[in-house]
């Protein structure tokens, strides 16, 4: 089950102060995207229905996938440690309800943690906890290259 929607007070961890000092790229951070919990074992991130809405006032698809590659991704990355880089090599995203206003919450799990592939699933609700998008990435993990 997702955590309430209101639960943008971030708590302490190791994870949560690594995720926050790395930052979440400029489009998560222009969507609204907030993490509440971060770890190996499970990152749960909220993101605004206001302003990430198609025409007819709907939560953009696109909005559920870049809260759901932001947390599958920045996971894989917490996963690979220093020295490596995740990078997303699939995605797929299955949408069964529309969110129209307040808050949605992002619960991201490891599928697979691998030493070349992870897998991830993050399942995002609204606030009543109503399944509304279901994501699911693949990310392979590589060497950086020596000096960075």
């Amino acid at each position: 089950m997702s955590e309430p929607a209101d639960a943008h007070t971030a708590r302490t961890s190791p994870g949560l102060d690594w995720a926050t000092e790395r930052g979440m790229g400029a489009l998560a951070e222009k969507m609204g995207l907030r993490f509440t919990e971060f770890s190996v074992q499970r990152c749960v991130g909220t993101m605004p229905v206001e302003g990430n809405t198609q025409p007819v006032g709907l939560m953009h698809g696109g909005a559920y996938v870049v809260l759901g590659e932001s947390l599958g991704s920045m996971a894989a990355n917490l996963h690979a440690g220093p020295g490596r880089l995740a990078v997303g090599v699939d995605i797929n995203a299955t949408h069964t309800r529309s969110a129209t206003s307040g808050i949605v919450t992002g619960v991201c799990t490891p599928v697979h943690l691998g030493r070349s592939i992870t897998v991830h699933e993050i399942a995002i609700s609204d606030e009543k906890g109503r399944r509304c998008s279901t994501i699911r990435i693949t990310n392979m993990i590589k060497d950086l290259p020596a000096g960075r």
